[in-house]
């Protein structure tokens, strides 16, 4: 019986568990800060501009460069799921989460969602002011822009906005299926969010890949932090 004892597979711990999700998220956020960061100096150094300009220039008819090629819906459609990503509609968005939580008495869970999405607003205007790349203008846009181009501000915080609602909902979800479900949703928003910006002609691919690596990396980094203070507190 001792050596059928000793010979029994050792399952992990939920606490150990959690310990390497938390260890994961930190690689994963450090492998994406290194991308973003190998792909700001390639675009400081002009060396994105030709594929940038070619996939814009893809996107539009040959005859007109102010029409997208495929039907007109397209164009609706870019419109319509850009604004998904904009300030008035994550605003809101925001707030009516957290006073939702707030009201049901969550209140480490509004602050969370309020902490992390205002962290993604701050970190876009940093990175727009210190980069302020300028818009393409190889194409004419079809969406009114004011700000610089480098990241794009949409992709950023539509990451760090859906992403962190996404992994919130996953907690509250019941069943494997439904936590992929709601992560895959959020992830899916704001990868339609990114790619309308491109389809608008108002920002370089690299822009929005930019914007997602940071907004990617700071709702994980939110995640981690969130869930490290809570293991110490001994919160559920």
């Amino acid at each position: 019986t001792g050596s059928g004892t000793s010979m029994r597979p050792r399952f992990r711990k939920p606490r150990d568990r959690e310990e390497l999700r938390i260890l994961l998220s930190a690689v994963a956020v450090l492998a994406m800060i290194w991308i973003f960061a190998a792909l700001a100096n390639e675009v400081r150094e002009g060396d994105t501009r030709q594929f940038d300009e070619w996939v814009l220039n893809a996107l539009r008819q040959d005859t007109d460069r102010s029409q997208l090629k495929g039907p007109r819906w397209l164009t609706w459609g870019a419109e319509d799921i850009t604004a998904l990503g904009g300030p008035t509609v994550l605003g809101l968005t925001v707030l009516a989460v957290t006073g939702y939580l707030l009201l049901h008495g969550l209140y480490r869970n509004g602050l969370f969602v309020f902490v992390a999405s205002a962290g993604g607003w701050v970190l876009n205007w940093i990175l727009k002011q210190g980069f302020a790349r300028a818009r393409p203008d190889v194409v004419p846009h079809l969406r009114e822009v004011m700000s610089s181009s480098f990241p794009s501000g949409h992709a950023l915080t539509s990451a760090a906005v859906y992403l962190t609602l996404g992994t919130l909902l996953m907690r509250i979800a019941e069943g494997r299926l439904a936590k992929y479900y709601c992560i895959a949703i959020a992830m899916f928003v704001t990868f339609l969010v990114g790619l309308s910006r491109v389809f608008l002609g108002v920002h370089y691919p690299s822009d929005v890949v930019a914007g997602w690596l940071i907004g990617m990396s700071w709702a994980m980094l939110c995640w981690a932090v969130e869930r490290t203070l809570e293991r110490r507190a001994g919160l559920k």
